[in-house]
């Protein structure tokens, strides 16, 4: 599923193809994709320009003149098709904009979603509600890390996963910010020690900015809107690297399973 990185990548690319510009035509080639699409979906983005094409955790966001945010969620097959040249099966939905663009939403395996709701009431909607502070942003720390790991007896790494806590990180920048920080993917939060937590808190921003610089990391289905595949995945340390030397020491990384992901850790850098 994209993450962080990918869908940064994604709204960055759709920007300046849609902002600034109207959308002429909206077609809807079915009537859901995970959910069903709110009603009038099409009718209610016709006509509207766009204001702003932004990220929050891992969802897109669209706002329009007309007070309204469109959210769009990738899923896990989810790509956005900048003026393809012939339409594909599984692009279910269509923009076209006043300056000639067009854009294909296609998704094969249909978990994605695009909800429209005010933009005033955005925050508040079921997906994003409760979603904690951005790890670029000014809200995110050691204090925050130190605050949310005290006493905790769960895995570190389920610690960063949970989007209360971090909005938008995933296991594959999740796995790479621990192994830059040295701690154990199961080490109990509450067992992390304070120079670990600072550590931490420079290596996750630092992970998803080389990330983002490198249009993400193309795994499977992962794309730019103009086709681009991202290659933050040829800089991988640790994920994905079970049987491989560590970059650090040359003692093979290790594979774990928690909570039914994979966790890649050096077993000596990572306590």
């Amino acid at each position: 599923m994209p993450e962080l990185p990918e869908v940064e990548t994604v709204m960055r690319g759709l920007a300046p193809a849609w902002v600034g510009h109207r959308f002429e035509r909206v077609i809807l080639n079915r009537a859901d994709l995970r959910r069903p699409f709110p009603d009038g979906l099409g009718q209610q983005l016709t006509g509207a320009t766009v204001l702003a094409c932004r990220r929050r955790a891992k969802y897109g966001l669209v706002d329009t003149d007309r007070g309204d945010t469109m959210i769009i969620h990738l899923g896990m097959s989810g790509r956005m098709r900048l003026d393809p040249v012939e339409l594909l099966k599984h692009d279910h939905v269509v923009f076209e904009t006043s300056n000639g663009r067009r854009v294909a939403f296609n998704d094969a395996r249909r978990f994605g979603s695009i909800d429209l709701v005010p933009t005033a009431e955005a925050e508040a909607h079921p997906l994003l509600a409760g979603i904690g502070p951005e790890p670029l942003g000014p809200g995110f720390g050691a204090a925050l890390l130190a605050a949310a790991f005290k006493g905790r007896l769960a895995p570190a790494k389920a610690l960063l996963l949970d989007q209360r806590i971090v909005a938008g990180l995933g296991n594959i920048y999740v796995c790479e910010a621990l192994f830059r920080a040295g701690i154990h993917p199961a080490r109990a939060g509450g067992k992390v020690a304070a120079v670990r937590i600072r550590a931490l808190a420079a290596a996750v921003p630092r992970v998803l900015e080389e990330a983002i610089a490198a249009g993400g990391s193309s795994l499977r289905d992962h794309a730019a809107p103009d086709g681009t595949l991202g290659y933050f995945q040829k800089g991988f340390q640790v994920y994905g690297q079970a049987g491989n030397p560590c970059p650090a020491c040359a003692v093979p990384v290790e594979r774990i399973v928690q909570s039914g992901r994979s966790s890649f850790f050096c077993p000596t850098c990572q306590r």
